[in-house]
């Protein structure tokens, strides 16, 4: 019987490259068959202002193994994710960016290895063309995700992972503000590496920013390691010491030498260290804290406007 292999694409503003990447998945349906699987496309639109939820339309008509739903903003692309999470009919699944930087041809390879019994194989990129900028960030990203999170995490990170259907109550239970690679690795599944190369990006302007990044960076460092806290915890430790020992010299000095008025700007510079600890760490509880809070005052994730599916439109997302 044949199985079928469930693909969420998250689009915003990505008109430019979607006719492409439907020929691209067109290429591999035919390799895909030969594997006995089927091929199910969920189009998560989230809110383009561009003519991308037309051109996927276009796409649904064509295709009986097409879904495209439809947010009513944008809500970012964990949340459209999670939503195409809700779509999944397949044995197995995995997500896929529409920029068509990562290769839509090696999703073959990653269906052979699940068919052979990995339940989590990802695609790790041994080389990228990014902009400068974008390298070093990413690798001062992973160097830092490695240290505070999961020391086994792969050194360049990934993106694109085939998971098998065991995985995909976990993924759609997760967490509001979670880094969804990250905890695809926590789960605990041995993973099978596949390297590639990450291409340059030949459509459009990308929609991550860097507040994007900087967002999802500590998503995934606060969102996974209590580390934070109790390194700056550590810190507050030691200066707590340090300020014992130079109060106790202080007042020595003090009784044996009397009480100089030099010794101000060291007491100051003390006080100012101080102040910006307590800072830092009030700063750390409220990321911790803000996550809890969002975790429990039930605002959605993401707000599904209309769904396009057997070539009729539908509110109603369990149809």
């Amino acid at each position: 019987m044949t199985e079928t292999l469930s693909v969420i694409v998250p689009v915003f503003n990505n008109a430019e490259s979607l006719q492409e990447l439907d020929e691209e998945f067109t290429k591999i349906e035919t390799a895909l068959r030969d594997l006995d699987l089927s091929l199910q496309l969920i189009f998560v639109d989230d809110g383009s202002a561009d003519v991308s939820l037309a051109k996927l339309i276009e796409i649904q008509r064509r295709r009986d193994n097409a879904v495209v739903v439809k947010h009513t903003r944008n809500f970012g692309a964990v949340a459209a994710l999670k939503t195409g999470y809700k779509f999944v009919e397949g044995n197995c699944f995995m997500a896929i960016a529409a920029d068509l930087q990562d290769p839509v041809a090696r999703i073959v390879d990653l269906a052979k290895h699940w068919i052979a019994g990995s339940k989590f194989t990802v695609l790790v990129r041994e080389k990228r063309s990014d902009p400068l900028p974008a390298r070093a960030f990413s690798f001062l990203f992973y160097r830092l995700v490695r240290f505070l999170v999961a020391r086994d995490y792969p050194k360049t990170g990934f993106d694109v992972a085939l998971m098998d259907r065991q995985l995909l109550p976990y993924m759609q239970d997760s967490a509001k503000n979670i880094n969804p690679s990250i905890f695809a690795h926590y789960l605990g599944f041995e993973p099978k590496m596949v390297p590639y190369r990450r291409d340059k990006r030949r459509y459009g302007k990308s929609g991550w920013t860097f507040g994007k990044k900087v967002r999802y960076f500590l998503d995934s460092i606060f969102g996974f390691s209590i580390a934070p806290s109790r390194y700056v915890t550590g810190l507050g430790l030691i200066v707590a010491l340090a300020s014992l020992g130079y109060g106790v010299a202080v007042v020595g000095s003090a009784l044996i030498f009397g009480s100089p008025l030099p010794g101000f700007p060291a007491l100051a510079a003390l006080i100012s260290l101080l102040s910006g600890i307590n800072l830092i760490m009030t700063g750390l509880v409220g990321e911790y804290v803000w996550r809890v809070f969002d975790e429990v005052n039930k605002r959605p994730e993401g707000v599904i406007d209309i769904v396009f599916k057997d070539n009729e439109p539908t509110t109603d997302p369990t149809t």
